[in-house]
């Protein structure tokens, strides 16, 4: 769970049973909602394109990023044309916009323009889902299927998989907003066409989910990117020993400084709020050295970065099998209410 997030989430506090009630009613609200969608009640949007959408039941940072840059690799391998939505939080755009990759992030968001440069696909972000993904539609007629990025819980737009990322970390005290940071019950994850573990789960929640299909993943990388020069790049192991200054603004930074460390790195931790909007200085440390930041800050400090600013990107890798299942309730499933 992000360290930002109100520390009763962490467990059912005095704070967390306060909340409860206007939890209960949150919760209320969410499942009637998604009722009224599945009784057709409130009528979804269907594309002409099929939909996959990648979401999860959490507040915060559970890997959702790496886990659509490895969807729209495995249907490109597929022969598909993929293109992107988004919400495009954090962003000042009103309505809907197409985004380049040479993009403002404070303008269309950190996300869409990291997803925009790391994939070469079409983005494009609004709030409401179907007009942005009609609008990239228009746009680039080529795309045969559209791939919704944060979107399990916006069922205006019909969709005919769903996907749910999980990092157990940041379920908390597995309680709805505001007592907890459930967006929606655990219950839901046995809904989706397939739940993507990021790291091991607990045998408590594993035998909630017997019976759905579970695909574990891991973020991989070996080698650091110059944030100002993208072209230049050196082994993560040319650091090892040494000491810097990783900087993570994003909704997990431990998992990111662990993994460096992991490496041999000697970190020193500047944990930022997910979303954080760099100014001047907020990468100048005392006695210099090496910075190291996240694919997703890289996109809005290099006009900032001091020359000796590295990114670290980082590929998910998913189980053999996931791709497969996905492919295949594209190609032949049913649609999703």
């Amino acid at each position: 769970m992000s360290r930002h997030a109100p520390a009763f989430w962490r467990r059912r506090s005095a704070a967390a049973c306060a909340l409860w009630p206007i939890a209960a009613l949150f919760a209320g609200g969410v499942a009637l909602r998604r009722a009224l969608y599945r009784l057709g009640l409130c009528s979804a949007v269907r594309l002409p394109v099929p939909v996959a959408v990648v979401g999860n039941v959490a507040v915060g940072g559970s890997g959702k990023t790496p886990v659509v840059e490895w969807l729209v690799g495995r249907l490109r391998d597929a022969g598909f044309t993929p293109g992107i939505v988004s919400r495009g939080y954090g962003g000042r755009v009103r309505g809907v916009a197409l985004v380049p990759p040479d993009g403002d992030p404070g303008l269309f968001g950190d996300e869409p323009v990291l997803l925009a440069r790391l994939t070469g696909c079409p983005v494009a972000v609004g709030a409401n889902r179907p007009a942005a993904a009609r609008a990239l539609l228009s746009t680039h007629p080529g795309c045969d299927v559209i791939v919704s990025d944060d979107g399990l819980q916006h069922y205006r737009l019909g969709r005919d998989v769903e996907i749910a990322v999980v990092d157990e970390a940041t379920l908390g005290n597995r309680w709805p907003l505001p007592a907890g940071p459930l967006r929606e019950g655990l219950g839901r994850l046995r809904e989706v066409d397939l739940v993507i573990a990021h790291g091991a789960l607990s045998a408590s929640l594993a035998r909630r989910l017997q019976g759905v299909a579970i695909s574990d993943m891991a973020l991989e990388g070996d080698r650091l990117r110059a944030v100002r020069e993208p072209a230049r790049s050196i082994p993560l192991a040319a650091l090892r020993g040494r000491r810097v200054h990783a900087v993570a603004g994003i909704g997990r930074p431990e998992r990111f400084f662990a993994q460096l460390e992991a490496a041999g790195l000697d970190v020193v931790r500047h944990p930022l709020p997910d979303h954080h909007r760099f100014a001047p200085g907020d990468l100048d440390f005392p006695g210099g050295g090496p910075v190291v930041v996240t694919a997703k800050d890289a996109v809005k400090c290099a006009a900032i970065a001091p020359a000796d600013t590295w990114v670290f990107p980082v590929e998910a890798r998913i189980a053999p099998g996931a791709a497969e299942r996905i492919l295949e309730r594209l190609t032949h499933g049913r649609p999703v209410a």
